[in-house]
């Protein structure tokens, strides 16, 4: 859709608003909404959006440590561009309009620390060589019966889930919670975020979704909106939904695994399949694996962002550990798919529920492209069983602290991702670290209260 097209289309609606959203670092959705004479002036010229969505966390405190940013610099506004083809309209919201933004520098996709700017350079280097990215994500998440004011009420204690038990791919408890399930499938296909598949996982309250595959930046916009998109769907049915990447010790993690392949546009192929190699394996896939094999431990922070990513990241419980590749095997960092011509895939299962999509999309099409663009060979040979004994091949950094000086003092990252995004990023994750050593945990808590 054109700007003028959808100039026109706003003109002739009933709606007297729009609603507009930037992402930040977290993947957080920060917007407003804006009358429609405002939005389409905007359209023309940009508009004003505080630079502190840069400049604090998640919870809104303001980093103490960042340059971009910050009391340093008074948060001013950043000239920030409608992005008119991510037009939609919202079904949940009495069809109102919705689009994203992106931040720029003198209107110019120039800026280095958004995440979806990121991507969007990421997606041109591709194309340049030659290469049409195509990837998806899919979500593992849980819902609890509770409002959000009950969370607080309850210090995010004793939360009932939505069902009781571990009962993965359950047509009963799907249907126990039909309109729910019905309204997520239904609501979000309106909302141009198709499903491919929707099912109960195994934990109580845990559902799991497959997001239709497109271009890498449209993949990037559905998953990001999914995750806001769900909880919003959520609160109208009573429920809260959590992205956590580990909601529990004795419960499996939540998963964001990323498919993804490459294509070349013009012929309309499929370049990680190759009927003649082993195992429908192309060179060229083969190189993209061994991109990420190498790059894994230097850009984890992108695929597990958070302290509670770490807790997911364990032997035996669905997420890997090791530095390993196998075709269809669920123990491994990288699960290659090759059984078709059009659906040969891979899967990154690094990759937790709780990432921001730009920058865990970002990251893994920016080290497959190193792999392709180095020739890089897959040495690492294919894990045959447990992936979680294979650890002689290299294994992930256990915590975000360790995961973040990886990627701070190596310049693979630098080259792939800017020095000053890097920075930012960066120094974003150690302040993560340091806001949860500052806190005493209920674990401490217990554990030395009394007996110590």
């Amino acid at each position: 859709m054109t700007k003028q097209e959808v100039i026109d289309l706003l003109e002739d609606s009933r709606h007297n608003k729009v609603k507009v959203a930037i992402v930040d670092i977290d993947g957080v959705l920060r917007g407003k909404y804006m009358h429609i004479k405002k939005f389409i002036s905007a359209l023309e010229s940009g508009f004003g959006f505080c630079d502190v969505v840069f400049g604090w966390d998640m919870v809104d405190e303001s980093y103490d440590n960042v340059k971009v940013t910050g009391w340093h610099t008074g948060y001013p506004d950043m000239p920030a561009r409608i992005d008119v083809t991510t037009f939609r309209q919202i079904p949940w919201e009495n069809e109102t309009p919705f689009f994203l933004a992106d931040f720029s520098r003198e209107n110019k996709d120039e800026e280095t620390v958004g995440p979806r700017a990121l991507l969007k350079r990421i997606q041109a280097k591709a194309l340049e060589l030659g290469f049409s990215p195509v990837f998806s994500q899919e979500f593992e998440w849980f819902n609890y019966r509770q409002s959000s004011s009950e969370l607080y009420e309850k210090d995010f204690k004793k939360v009932t889930p939505l069902t009781e038990g571990m009962f993965g791919y359950s047509i009963l408890r799907s249907s126990e919670n039909s309109e729910f399930f019905h309204d997520l499938f239904d609501l979000l296909e309106d909302f141009n975020i198709p499903l491919e598949g929707l099912h109960t996982e195994t934990g109580p309250g845990v559902f799991e979704a497959a997001i239709q595959y497109t271009n890498i930046v449209e993949a990037a916009d559905r998953a990001t909106l999914f995750k806001t998109s769900v909880k919003e769907i959520a609160y109208k049915h009573g429920v809260v939904a959590s992205f956590m990447a580990k909601q529990n010790m004795e419960l499996p993690g939540c998963s964001g695994h990323i498919h993804q392949s490459l294509w070349d546009a013009e012929v309309k192929k499929n370049l990680f399949f190759d009927v003649s190699n082993k195992d429908n394996i192309s060179k060229t896939m083969e190189h993209y694996m061994a991109g990420q094999l190498f790059c894994l431990p230097f850009i984890l922070p992108m695929l597990a962002p958070t302290i509670n990513s770490y807790k997911r990241l364990v032997e035996g419980a669905w997420a890997p550990t090791t530095l390993t590749w196998a075709v269809d095997n669920r123990t491994t960092a990288l699960r290659a798919l090759p059984h078709g011509e059009k659906s040969s895939r891979l899967e990154t299962r690094v990759v937790g529920s709780d990432v921001n999509p730009y920058l865990a999309m970002s990251a893994c099409l920016a080290a497959g492209l190193y792999g392709i663009e180095n020739k890089l060979s897959l040495d690492t040979p294919q894990t045959i069983g447990n992936g979680y004994k294979e650890t002689q091949y290299g294994t992930l950094p256990a915590n975000l602290w360790d995961a973040t000086q990886a990627m701070k003092n190596h310049e693979l990252p630098k080259e792939l991702f800017g020095e000053e995004f890097v920075e930012h990023f960066t120094l974003s994750r150690e302040w993560e670290w340091r806001r949860f050593m500052n806190t005493v945990t209920d674990w401490e808590t217990k554990r030395y209260f009394e007996i110590i």
